[in-house]
C-alpha cells in the first residue's frame, strides 16, 4: 500500500496507527477531472478509522470538560512528498470528520467520493461501502457550498499573482490571470449544476471544456460572465430540483455507525442510541398491555 511504502522510506510521518487503519485513498485534482498534464502533482485524499478511544474518548475514561482531555484526531496532511517519479500531497481524514464534511457537501470531499474508478488507489470493504452509498450525502446545500468555493476562485483569479518562476506564473504573464483558478471556478459551478439536475456527479464529463479554459482559451471577461449567468441558472435549478433540501442525517449516521461497528466490532460499550431505552420501554408497555398486567 502506498502509505506503508512511503512510511517505511521515512518520506511521510503520519500517526503510527494510521497506515493500518486507512480505508480509502484516491487521486484528486486535475487527474480526477481529466485535465492533468505530465507535470501535474498527485493530490491524495482519503479517510481512516482512528483507534476506538479517539472516536469514543469516554471508553478511555475521559469526562468531557474535566481533567486531561484526549487529543482528538481529525486529519493528517503532508505536502510536497517527493519520490523518484512523483510528488504527492496527502490529506487523510478521520472517518467521522470525513462523513461530517461529506454531509455538509464540502466540494473536495464530494469529489473524493465521486472520483472515477481509475483514481482509487486503495480501498477496504469499509471504503467500498461508503463509496457505494455516496449519493446518500448529496442534497441541495451543495449549491451554496460549491458556489461559495467558485466565488473564492473568482476572487483569486482577479487579485492573486503566482510566485515568480512558478509553473503558473508563465500562464499569468501570458493571459493576465491564473487560468487554474478560472478552470476551477467553471468546474465547481458545472458540478453544482450536475448535482441539482442528475443527483449524481461525473467529474470527467466536462474535461474538454476545462482543458480549453486551462489553456487560456477563455478570456477573463468570459469567465466572469459565465459565473454571473450560471449563478442565476443555479438559483432556478435549486428551486426546481427534486434533490432533498438537507442531508438525511439519521441515514448517514446509521452508515457511519455500521462502518465503525464493522471495524471495531460491537459498539455496545461505546455508543448508545438516544431513543434506545425509550423505544424499549414502549415495547415493554405494549407487551404488558396485551397481557392485561395493567388491569
Amino acid at each position: 500500500m502506498l502509505l506503508k511504502d512511503l512510511q517505511k522510506k521515512s518520506l511521510i510521518h503520519p500517526p503510527n496507527w494510521l497506515t493500518d487503519s486507512c480505508q480509502y485513498l484516491c487521486i484528486m485534482g486535475s487527474f480526477a477531472y481529466g485535465v492533468s498534464g505530465d507535470d501535474s502533482d498527485s493530490d491524495i485524499y482519503g479517510f481512516c478509522v482512528p483507534p476506538k478511544d479517539l472516536v469514543f474518548p469516554h471508553t478511555a475514561g475521559e469526562i468531557p470538560g474535566f481533567g486531561k482531555q484526549i487529543k482528538r484526531f481529525e486529519q493528517w496532511q503532508e505536502h510536497h512528498v517527493k519520490t523518484e517519479t512523483k510528488e504527492y500531497d496527502f490529506s487523510v481524514y478521520s472517518i467521522v470528520k470525513f462523513f461530517q464534511l461529506c454531509m455538509e457537501n464540502n466540494p473536495n470531499m464530494c469529489d473524493a467520493l465521486f472520483v472515477p474508478e481509475r483514481c482509487i488507489v486503495f480501498q477496504t470493504p469499509i471504503g467500498q461501502r461508503v463509496r457505494e452509498n455516496r449519493k446518500l450525502f448529496l442534497h441541495k446545500g451543495s449549491f451554496q457550498k460549491f458556489k461559495g468555493y467558485a466565488y473564492q476562485m473568482l476572487h483569486k483569479m482577479s487579485i492573486k499573482v503566482p510566485e515568480i518562476d512558478s509553473k503558473r506564473y508563465e500562464m499569468y504573464k501570458k493571459y493576465g490571470f491564473d487560468t487554474k483558478f478560472s478552470y476551477h471556478l467553471v468546474r465547481l459551478l458545472l458540478e453544482a449544476e450536475q448535482i441539482l439536475t442528475t443527483q449524481d456527479l461525473n467529474l470527467e464529463c466536462n474535461s474538454e471544456v476545462l482543458k480549453a479554459i486551462r489553456r487560456g482559451e477563455w478570456a477573463k471577461e468570459r469567465v466572469e460572465k459565465f459565473f454571473e449567468q450560471k449563478e442565476s441558472e443555479l438559483e432556478t435549478l435549486y428551486n426546481t430540483s427534486p434533490l432533498q433540501y438537507s442531508p438525511d442525517e439519521p441515514k448517514i449516521k446509521k452508515l457511519l455507525l455500521e462502518c465503525l461497528e464493522q471495524y471495531y466490532g460491537s459498539l455496545d460499550n461505546a455508543y448508545i442510541e438516544p431513543d434506545r431505552y425509550k423505544n424499549a420501554l414502549k415495547e415493554i408497555e405494549s407487551v404488558c398491555s396485551k397481557l392485561d398486567l395493567y388491569k
